[in-house]
């Protein structure tokens, strides 16, 4: 704060130090003693309020800080000689920032401009303001006039990069990339430019304009010496060359950039395109998607002629041919590939040979086949084959790999590469073999663990153990076994080995996903949320990681977990937002001005993932399922959201936006390759691997589908209490004013909901009514909760509405009372009825009894309170008429009826979840240990378990070291059985306790019922 020290409206520095000093000592208390003296002396001085407002923020009082802050804001219009300096603004500005008013700041600085149009400070000041606020326009206003005052580059560069911010970021014409040019034209004319990135800038622009031409002359030129690394320089002349279609320069300049880095793969591939006249890798829309890259080298059949393609794959094979003589670092890897890459290029041409591409990946798999990456290395190129010359190539392998003498290490790796790729690439190998062979091939890997666990015994827990993935692959290849025989023993047996080796070493981030995942398939969702933490996921990870636990949680009662799991990630999110415009500002200062577009980008991109927009929609969800028994307090909550105004403007904004996918889907398992996939609810399809390709566009579309209908649901439950209760008033009140706007809009929402089921209002209302007569072939697990909170507001728009029939047949209740009541006890009591109370018990249909019991059946709850409440008397209330008695008695009847009904179901799921808790927990316990023995049995699952517990016993200190063998002796199967127990059972007692706390809110219903 030292540059802060001086006159600020008149107030000698020597004032004013000792508050700055307790402030960076955050001594608050001492500094707002020290300011509320100062004050006393200088009442109306903006700088002295500004410095008590930043003083009461640090202090935790946002809103005594924004109170003393406007004051000051005011105080520095009406007083503008004496008040208006950089000192007095930039201190308001930290105080509006911080309480994110920062449009606040603006103003101020957009007045002290407009009273000394010419003071740079104040206008740099300004600039940052826009800059923080994404006014792109505005940003190149300001940065036009300072370059005009100054004449510095520096200015200029802003402007221009402000330009490229409209066209890239806003809604800007690339007709603006013209007039960025000409400033940056006009201006090296007369002064050259000094900066490399301006350089960069620069040729950007003409880039974007596709005038590589113009961009290849700048970079030849004078200006592009500026550019010191020669690698740099040349990557970009080659692009710009092959951009502009000329192929055979710019085939020459990659090959330069493969003789300084022989190791380059992307530069390969530049050159083979270049050299086949191949721009397809340039124009590939997945390259601009950075986090989920093409996974396959997308080329095209070359239109050379036969000939012509002769002589330049002759002439790629012979310059890689010359890298792999010159290269003097046997850890190059590239010229290697690209041998296979150039035999691969050749099959697509009809001229490839199946042996010599064998050969290349042999040749490959020989000197590079025991790194963890080979798999992924080869696995596009495994592409070209049929099914009997992927078994021939992987013979092939095999027998080379007999024949290598290597030190046990890389031994290692070689068999881990080859189980790789007999259980990834060769589709349908590993279901041909009966499951007893493919046990034998998860033995072979576990024991080839075990044996090789010497290797690391001298390893710090935090390094990488030799073999580690020969357990994930163990747990995959089990959990493909329960797949296929859905036999669940065969899952515990996965969970077994993951335990097993996070004991050995509990740094391994790729078992502790597999694990959480197969927890969350148990239901043991407590224990998946521990292990989750355990990853340790913070920062931008947590927009890439959490989509592992995230959708589990949100179905299960868990609400405190749940809780913070979103909490923790708003709060990054809307950290992040405020911290990119820093960092903006940060890139503007340094001249760092290729980082802009990149930072403004990347902000963009996490405004618009989809989990960022589906945690902003399930935060309000879970408060309002949280406070569904008290009707007060979910009205307050629903009034702090503004009656779900917010996110009905949210729902209405979704459809025109395009989400970004940020998860990182590589790290997911293989049989939920995506958040909306699990290959282990439905049926054995027959192959070994299952495809991950993701239809991007069609996800986007879906979860848009999602987030807008889910967003609509505050509005429609603070509209369903309004219209249950007006149901009475209307009859007391005079007009009845209110009950019109509430129906109607609540109509209008209907209308929307009911056309995310596929209907029109009307129809929906129809199937509605079919209900009743046993009808439900559009009703399905994956509909049911959209079909019953979609009843549940139809329902209590009905209420006051009087557009449908309202009583059955003994005119006690409404008719769609009656449906969704009789609905709620159908697929709740069918749902218990089904499920045997047993810990390995499919867990997807307990997930879909408690949504039904947190959402429709609260939603229901609280239409229900509400009717109850317009019900009771009141010494307000006028006296009513005999047909007012009749509508109340009725209504009272329904209510009487419903919560009977809905009490005599929770009571059943109480029933149905104290039966899990019959037996004990060393009972539960040997039930899930009893799966894993074999009792002389060679088939099903048990036998990786028994070479488990056999290495346990038998293994010595000496032979895997000290920290390994005190490790596993501490380690106990018996914990692992008893953590499945527990963690499931937590789930169903939270969810017991909602149940109850359901259950008590309609017994006090019904005694307030007895006294209508």
């Amino acid at each position: 704060m030292a540059s802060k020290f001086g006159l600020a409206g008149g107030i000698p520095e020597r004032k004013v130090r000792p508050i700055w000093d307790a402030i960076d000592s955050r001594q608050f208390k001492n500094a707002l003693k020290h300011v509320t003296t100062l004050l006393a002396k200088y009442p109306n001085s903006p700088y002295v309020l500004a410095l008590k407002a930043l003083v009461l923020e640090r202090m935790g009082k946002p809103e005594e800080a924004f109170s003393i802050s406007l004051n000051a804001k005011d105080n520095l219009f009406v007083n503008d000689a004496l008040s208006i300096d950089d000192l007095t603004l930039s201190t308001l500005q930290i105080v509006f920032q911080r309480i994110d008013r920062l449009d606040l700041a603006t103003e101020c600085y957009e007045h002290a401009c407009g009273k000394f149009p010419n003071k740079m400070e104040l206008m740099m000041g300004l600039f940052n303001c826009y800059v923080r606020e994404y006014s792109f326009v505005k940003q190149q206003q300001t940065a036009i006039k300072m370059y005009k005052l100054a004449g510095e580059e520096k200015y200029l560069l802003w402007a221009v990069c402000s330009i490229q911010l409209q066209v890239l970021c806003g809604n800007g014409g690339d007709k603006l990339l013209v007039l960025a040019e000409g400033l940056l034209k006009k201006h090296a004319a007369a002064h050259s430019l000094h900066e490399p990135e301006a350089v960069m800038v620069y040729i950007s622009i003409l880039e974007q304009q596709a005038k590589f031409g113009d961009a290849l002359e700048i970079l030849s030129g004078k200006l592009g010496s500026l550019m010191m690394i020669e690698v740099d320089k040349l990557r970009m002349q080659g692009r710009l060359l092959a951009q502009a279609g000329d192929y055979t320069a710019a085939a020459d300049i990659f090959q330069k950039i493969l003789e300084l880095c022989p190791d380059d793969w992307d530069c390969f591939l530049h050159y083979l395109g270049c050299l086949l006249e191949d721009g397809s890798i340039w124009s590939d829309e997945a390259v601009n998607d950075p986090v989920h890259p093409p996974k396959f080298i997308s080329c095209k059949v070359s239109h050379l002629t036969d000939e012509q393609f002769d002589s330049r794959i002759s002439i790629a094979s012979a310059f890689i041919r010359k890298l792999q003589t010159d290269a003097f670092d046997n850890s190059i890897r590239c010229p290697y590939l690209a041998i296979i890459e150039i035999e691969r290029r050749k099959h697509l041409r009809g001229k490839g040979n199946d042996d010599n591409l064998m050969d290349g990946i042999v040749q490959y798999f020989c000197r590079f086949g025991h790194l963890a990456c080979f798999t992924s290395n080869v696995e596009m190129f495994f592409e070209v084959f049929t099914t009997d010359k992927k078994a021939e190539l992987l013979e092939k392998l095999m027998t080379s790999n007999n024949r290598l003498s290597t030190p046990p290490t890389k031994t290692l790796g070689l068999s881990i590469s080859l189980f790789k790729i007999k259980q990834q690439l060769l589709l349908g190998d590993m279901f041909k073999s009966s499951a007893s062979d493919v046990e034998v091939s998860c033995v072979q890997m576990f024991e080839m663990y075990c044996k090789n666990l010497s290797l690391s015994k001298d390893f710090d827990p935090q390094e990488s153990m030799h073999g580690e993935e020969l357990l994930s692959i163990t747990c995959n290849i089990l959990v493909q076994l329960f797949w296929r025989t859905k036999n669940v023993g065969y899952l515990v047996e996965a969970i077994m080995v993951l335990e097993f080796g996070l004991s050995i070493r509990r740094y391994v981030p790729q078992y502790k996903i597999l694990l959480l995942h197969l927890y969350c398939h148990f239901g043991a969702l407590s224990v998946a949320h521990e292990w989750y933490k355990s990853l340790d996921i913070k920062n931008i990870l947590m927009e890439s990681m959490l989509h592992h636990i995230l959708p589990q949680m949100l179905s299960s009662p868990l609400w405190a977990e749940l809780n913070s799991l979103l909490k923790d990630y708003l709060k990054f999110m809307d950290d992040h937002f405020r911290e990119s415009a820093d960092l903006t500002y940060l890139a503007y200062h340094h001249k760092n001005y290729s980082k802009i577009v990149e930072f403004v980008q990347f902000k963009d991109r996490l405004q618009h993932s989809s989990q960022y927009l589906v945690a902003r929609v399930e935060t309000p969800i879970l408060q309002l399922k949280q406070n569904a028994d008290n009707i007060e307090e979910e009205e307050g909550i629903l009034q702090r959201m503004k009656c779900g105004t917010d996110f009905l403007e949210l729902s209405n904004e979704v459809g025109s936006k395009s989400l970004t996918l940020n998860e990182d889907l590589e790290t997911r398992p293989w049989w939920t390759p995506t958040l909306e996939k699990n290959y282990l609810l439905g049926p054995f399809e027959g192959i070994s691997y299952c495809p991950r390709e993701i239809l991007t566009k069609e996800r986007e579309t879906s979860l848009k589908r999602g987030i807008e209908k889910k967003s609509l649901l505050p509005r429609m439950i603070y509209l369903s209490i309004q219209s249950a209760s007006s149901s009475i008033k209307e009859h007391v009140e005079v007009n009845g004013s209110v009950t019109p706007d509430i129906t109607l809009e609540l109509k209008i929402l209907l209308e929307r909901f009911a056309q995310f089921l596929g209907f029109s209002l009307g129809e929906a209302i129809e199937v509605v009514k079919g209900f009743s007569n046993g009808e439900r072939s559009v009703v399905s697990d994956s509909n049911l909760i959209d079909w019953l909170n979609f009843t549940v507001f139809l329902n209590a728009w009905n209420l006051s509405s009087h557009e449908l029939v309202h009583p059955d047949r003994n005119e006690r209740k409404p008719i769609i009372w009656n449906i969704l009541d009789s609905l709620l006890e159908k697929y709740i009591l069918e749902k218990i009825r089904t499920t045997e109370p047993q810990l390995c018990s499919p867990w997807s249909d307990i997930q879909l009894l408690m949504q039904l019991v947190t959402e429709p059946l609260a939603w229901h709850g609280l239409v229900i309170q509400s009717c109850l409440r317009s019900c009771l008397p009141s010494n307000k209330k006028k006296k009513k008429s005999g047909s007012v008695y009749q509508s109340s008695s009725n209504l009272a009847h329904a209510i009487t009826d419903s919560v009977q009904q809905l009490s005599l179901v929770l009571e059943d799921v109480i029933k149905w979840i104290s039966e899990w808790n019959r037996r004990s927990e060393d009972e539960n316990m040997e039930g899930i240990l009893f799966l894993l023995r074999k009792d002389g049995h060679d088939d099903g699952p048990g036998r990786v378990f028994h070479i488990l517990e056999t290495f346990i016993s038998s293994m010595n200190n000496a032979e895997v070291g000290d920290r390994i063998y005190h490790s596993l002796k501490s380690w106990s199967p018996a914990d692992v059985a008893r953590k499945i127990v527990r963690g499931k059972l937590k789930v169903l007692i939270e969810f017991s306790a909602i149940c109850e706390s359901k259950l008590k809110l309609l017994q006090s219903l019904k005694q307030k019922v007895a006294q209508l």
